[in-house]
């Protein structure tokens, strides 16, 4: 599993992102549908966004809007400031995909991201963020 963790902070076991991303970009008309996955440890988006934004590769460039499914993220704001860049923020609801983040970045890109519910118990969770991966979900 890629990890990448802030500065320390009172409780490292918390600031470590759970990501892994998928070793071969999109490409052509068989792209893959998922370019990695998230495992945040809540869905509180404006605690958990920042962090998933630090350490995204550089190459994917600035991210300035995200899409997350409305009924999986209540309480989210509709613009953030993370690393002082604004990030607009916008909900859809997907039945198709209720467990995706879209992250945007002018000029460079789209990503999609599986999100593993914060609940998913740790075994599962790499299983599943294996398999988008592996696969593309």
């Amino acid at each position: 599993m890629t990890s990448a963790s802030p500065p320390p902070s009172p409780h490292p076991a918390r600031s470590e992102v759970r990501l892994r991303l998928a070793a071969q970009p999109r490409q052509g008309r068989t792209a893959r549908r998922i370019d990695g996955a998230w495992w945040p440890r809540s869905y509180d988006l404006a605690a958990e966004l920042p962090g998933l934004l630090r350490v995204l590769p550089r190459a994917w460039g600035r991210i300035s809007s995200v899409l997350v499914n409305g009924d999986a993220w209540p309480a989210c704001p509709e613009r953030m400031v993370v690393a002082g860049q604004a990030v607009h923020v916008g909900r859809k609801d997907s039945p198709t995909a209720p467990h995706t983040v879209c992250l945007l970045a002018p000029g460079r890109g789209r990503w999609d991201l599986l999100v593993v519910p914060p609940a998913t118990a740790e075994a599962e969770a790499g299983r599943l963020m294996e398999r988008a991966v592996e696969q593309g979900a």
